[in-house]
């Protein structure tokens, strides 16, 4: 994977946790665009804020594009732009018949392709690397003169019913740990002039908690750093869920808390 000429220090070996990431991915790649709605409605509304970014000359990429979902809504909205779809997963990266493809773990950094760019997005994509918040300064670093990042990611406020059910049931909240979207916007601001910071929230109704569960592993996006509950604890977990009242329809309610972030580098 990745391409000669990188200017970063020496490949390392994938971690454990980005390859358990890309396996979870890649078993699910055929299903994920039909899945991903939530993924899809936020591509358009940040495609929707870059269409009228005035824009300098460089390389522009999708980071962490999966299917190609942010970039195809770019170029639509945006025609005549193109943009390097980059994954560390080629079976999404193979669902899009894009040209510009790079299978890339972006845990080693940007590939040299896109030093200098002119315009960095990526949605869904930041919080399954290791360290977000470091690479999203080597984002900020990389993009040229009066270039523009524009980010989404959910964030620490998200899944607040499965954490209040995990501490109630006396056991861990097994969801991927989510950046803090303080933080972030603190990162960036340190190399960019902020244009624009969204907290959005979304929430989705299932019959039980273990539908939510089932829909994350459909969409190949089950990886966490926390060890996995058994079927006797996720039990214990639904049990102590808060329901949505039966006026309002029933069932279980999951949340998440979403920051859309844009910024400029300022140019010398």
């Amino acid at each position: 994977m990745g391409s000669a000429g990188h200017s970063h220090p020496a490949v390392r070996p994938a971690s454990n946790f980005a390859e358990r990431v890309r396996g979870g991915f890649e078993r699910q790649a055929g299903r994920y665009e039909r899945e991903a709605e939530l993924q899809r409605a936020v591509a358009w509304r940040l495609a929707h804020h870059c269409r009228g970014l005035p824009l300098p000359s460089g390389p522009c990429g999708d980071l962490g594009s999966g299917t190609g979902l942010l970039a195809r809504a770019i170029e639509q909205q945006r025609p005549g732009l193109t943009l390097l779809r980059v994954d560390n997963c080629a079976a999404l990266l193979g669902q899009d018949e894009a040209a510009d493809r790079l299978a890339w773990d972006l845990n080693l950094g940007l590939p040299c392709q896109l030093q200098g760019a002119s315009l960095l997005v990526s949605s869904f994509a930041l919080h399954w690397l290791e360290q977000p918040e470091r690479q999203l300064e080597q984002w900020c670093q990389s993009l040229g003169p009066a270039g523009w990042l524009a980010l989404a990611v959910p964030t620490a406020g998200s899944f607040p019913q499965w954490r209040q059910a995990a501490q109630a049931a006396g056991l861990p909240c097994t969801a991927l740990p989510l950046p803090v979207a303080c933080r972030l916007v603190e990162m960036a601001s340190r190399h960019l002039r902020i244009a624009r910071v969204d907290h959005l929230h979304f929430s989705r109704k299932a019959p039980s908690a273990l539908t939510f569960l089932r829909r994350i592993r459909t969409l190949g996006a089950g990886a966490s750093p926390v060890a996995p509950l058994r079927p006797g604890e996720w039990r214990r977990i639904e049990a102590h869920w808060p329901a949505v009242p039966a006026a309002r329809g029933g069932g279980k309610r999951l949340s998440w808390e979403m920051l859309l972030m844009m910024g400029q580098k300022p140019a010398p």
